[in-house]
């Protein structure tokens, strides 16, 4: 059109190729450098077109990364029509981004949240880490990319915070922490009070006269979930006045760690715990932060023909429909840490801007035998 600027024919034009496909959902659009080069103009005539089309949710802008197509640009209207008109709105999209997951942790936690925002309408999008936080990285990229309006993240075990959540939490983007917390950093979390937790799982086995006890975790101690974990059995300890000797813990595995999970690994892992066992006689419990690791001993003292000598316990477990259970455990609320980090994402989005920490209670289910204690107000009560 005749004495139209040259930004809103530029806006037009990017406008229609999104529309008819050339430019898909969540694919990068030219930057404003190659649009000076595209139709011979000033940057800062790229830059206006740009922001027409940021201000109307058409592109998601990503600072160093580029523009990308919204989820809001999804053509609905080439879609078949007999679909009814409220299931072709454009619906909620949650990124959940996970480390891992398994059957002794992590499905019931999808579990909840897919439930969840199924009830909301909302569609979860998953990406997984594998421990790794350069995927994390990626991982949380693509999700904005897509146009996830919020993001319900179980950090990657690391000493050190990615430096892309602190942004987003700095920039109040909606996010939602479960499992695993970041310590001095205002974000919401739903998790479990993995100290009290431990505290009382150690509880249980000095009640029963296990009194020289490893404490069994992968190489990554100073993980806050772990480090709380390790936290209530000493204090278990030292309030009965015990010294759990740190000498008779096995703190290096690796092979519960998402990025090492290979039968090399998995052969070290049972040296480690053999040659333990062979130099600590004196030992008689193993309290395993996570469940594999507490198969991992089982079968090493199995071999050794030791199964009767040792009591094991651990965090997390697998489902048994008989209720013969493989270890005295802690069982986590999976699917209502789930279903509350939805919660919370709602909250968000209604314009809550209150930075919640929710824990979930917990149980301890005692082996073979489906005997249930529910955590209450700090003590133990059978249910």
């Amino acid at each position: 059109m005749k004495g139209q600027p040259l930004y809103e024919r530029i806006y037009e034009e990017i406008l229609n190729d999104i529309q008819s496909g050339k430019y898909d959902f969540g694919k990068r659009l030219p930057s404003e450098k190659e649009l000076c080069a595209m139709y011979n103009v000033s940057r800062i005539t790229g830059k206006k077109a740009m922001d027409m089309l940021a201000e109307q949710n058409k592109i998601i802008r990503i600072p160093g990364k580029g523009s990308f197509v919204n989820k809001e640009m999804i053509r609905y209207e080439n879609t078949v029509s007999v679909f009814p008109a409220e299931a072709r709105k454009t619906p909620v999209l949650i990124g959940v981004i996970m480390d891992g997951f398994g059957g002794s942790y992590g499905y019931k936690l999808l579990l909840g949240m897919e439930k969840e925002c199924r009830k909301l309408g909302y569609i979860l999008l998953l990406r997984c880490t594998n421990g790794d936080k350069d995927m994390e990285t990626k991982a949380l990229e693509e999700v904005l990319a897509l146009g996830a309006q919020g993001i319900i993240i179980m950090c990657v075990h690391s000493e050190n915070y990615n430096s892309m959540v602190l942004k987003l939490v700095i920039e109040n983007y909606p996010i939602v922490l479960v499992d695993r917390c970041l310590k001095g950093i205002q974000v919401s979390f739903v998790g479990t009070d993995n100290q009290r937790a431990a505290y009382e799982l150690t509880a249980w086995l000095l009640n029963r006269g296990y009194t020289n006890i490893c404490f069994a975790t992968h190489c990554g101690m100073d993980t806050p979930t772990i480090a709380e974990r390790q936290s209530g059995f000493v204090e278990c300890h030292l309030e009965r006045g015990l010294i759990s000797n740190e000498s008779a813990w096995i703190t290096d595995l690796r092979t519960t760690l998402p990025s090492f999970r290979n039968i090399e690994t998995l052969r070290d892992d049972f040296e480690k715990i053999e040659r333990f066992i062979l130099e600590h006689p004196e030992v008689n419990a193993f309290f395993a932060v996570e469940y594999d690791i507490a198969q991992m001993i089982r079968q090493v003292v199995k071999k050794m023909g030791r199964e009767n000598q040792y009591k094991i316990v651990c965090f997390d477990g697998y489902d048994s429909i008989t209720e013969e259970e493989s270890f005295t455990h802690i069982r986590q609320g999976e699917e209502r840490i789930g279903q509350t980090a939805v919660d919370l994402l709602k909250k968000k989005f209604e314009g809550d801007s209150e930075v919640s920490s929710v824990l979930i209670p917990y149980e301890i289910i005692e082996e073979s035998q489906g005997i249930c204690f529910k955590h209450a107000d700090r003590s133990l009560q059978k249910e």
